[in-house]
């Protein structure tokens, strides 16, 4: 892998960059350590609220400029919020990276949030909020994350709850960006073709003068451990039953996340972790062949997400018309049952590590996705998350499967949840 520059500056920014001379573009992030996972009830949605509202304008930038210089000189911008961070990039041609590099430093510090433009965006969050209630997938893992997490702000979604959306001011998201949108609580990324010394000059002249905030490291209360099994049971409209089970998992850190990551390949295909995933095909799947094949669903998926607290490991499961929900979670129990007590075989072994090192891979291809797994690397850890997760993945053994799927898919450390069709 490239040589890797990781610095820091007076203010606090933390700084990555890694040179990529394959293709003449660079790709830019800056990462805020700051999402839905450092919320508290009364301002659920406040990080992706703030989100929308750094697309709004600045003195320098004002609305809609930064997008269309951006879009003109080939570009491509964005961003998103998740549980542990909020994270904007561009990509562009590597003679023009300094335009975005310029755009977000500025926006660190002088986005507007005019309150005209703070209600219009309100109707739009709560428009999304309102359009995601029409799926009943995202009405049941939202109740089933209720659930599973009683303490830890990882059990409300990323949109936030409508009641928290309708009643949050301008000054609660201004606060909100003061506090977080600061050098010191940011990482700054690079990849891409350019000069490591030039790019980092780039970065101070537009980074280095802005002031540091206040310490803001608020603890962020710990999960108890869940010593008894949980389900939720939900009504709603449509004519399709669905299950999903979540289990309690470790932090990316821990050393038993890897063997997680095969349990899941084995069990319902390699998960694609990041945006930048490309899909894959679970037909030869554990759950897959139990499941789908037997015609007792019609679709099963599973995920694993890297974070920097204990999250879940989850599985759902469409069920097919006219199959009970009772039916089909007592055939993924016994799946799941099998894998913790049986020995899974070093064919199959072999064949998971290999489809979910090439999620992996897909995923890191592109000098985007570089500097994306190198920033959410940084947040988790530190880079080196990213370098070592292949090498990782490669010492996970039969018995590293087996134990991981004993310990964690046990009944008393899952959250089950049932939607049924009115």
């Amino acid at each position: 892998m490239s040589h890797i520059v990781k610095t820091r500056l007076e203010n606090g920014l933390q700084v990555v960059l890694k040179e990529s001379h394959t293709a003449p573009v660079s790709s830019f992030w800056v990462w805020y350590r700051v999402g839905s996972g450092r919320e508290r009830p009364g301002i659920t949605g406040i990080s992706h609220w703030v989100e929308h509202m750094l697309f709004k304008g600045t003195p320098r930038w004002p609305r809609g400029t930064a997008d269309r210089t951006i879009s003109r000189e080939g570009g491509i911008w964005n961003a998103f919020t998740w549980y542990d961070y909020t994270a904007y990039f561009a990509t562009l041609p590597a003679a023009k990276i300094g335009l975005e590099i310029e755009i977000e430093a500025d926006r660190m510090v002088n986005t507007l949030f005019d309150p005209q433009e703070v209600e219009t965006e309100r109707t739009v969050i709560i428009s999304e909020r309102q359009g995601a209630e029409n799926d009943p997938l995202f009405l049941l893992n939202e109740k089933v994350m209720a659930a599973a997490f009683r303490v830890h702000a990882y059990g409300h979604d990323t949109i936030g709850h409508l009641d928290d959306l309708e009643k949050m001011t301008r000054d609660d998201l201004y606060h909100h960006y003061c506090t977080y949108y600061v050098p010191n609580n940011a990482v700054a990324v690079a990849v891409g073709d350019f000069d490591s010394d030039q790019m980092l000059e780039l970065i101070q002249q537009q980074f280095g003068s802005l002031a540091a905030g206040e310490a803001n490291g608020s603890a962020t209360p710990a999960e108890p451990s869940q010593q008894e099994e949980r389900r939720v049971v939900l009504e709603g409209d449509g004519t399709t039953a669905y299950l999903g089970v979540v289990f309690h998992t470790p932090p990316a850190t821990a050393a038993d996340f890897y063997p997680l990551v095969v349990m899941d390949s084995i069990l319902s295909g390699a998960s694609g972790m990041s945006a930048l995933s490309g899909a894959s095909t679970n037909k030869s799947s554990r759950l897959y062949r139990a499941l789908v094949d037997t015609e007792l669903a019609t679709q099963v998926s599973g995920s694993l997400i890297p974070t920097v607290d204990p999250f879940v490991y989850s599985l759902t499961v469409t069920a097919r018309k006219g199959q009970s929900l009772e039916r089909v979670e007592e055939r993924m129990v016994q799946e799941l049952q099998r894998i913790a007590a049986e020995p899974i075989s070093p064919r199959e072994l072999e064949k998971s590590i290999k489809q979910a090192k090439a999620q992996f891979a897909y995923s890191s291809e592109s000098v985007t996705g570089q500097a994306s797994w190198l920033g959410w690397a940084e947040i988790l850890a530190d880079y080196t998350w990213f370098q070592e997760y292949l090498d990782n993945l490669e010492q996970v053994t039969l018995q590293d499967v087996q134990r991981v799927a004993a310990k964690y898919l046990q009944r008393s450390n899952s959250t089950s949840g049932w939607y049924l069709p009115k």
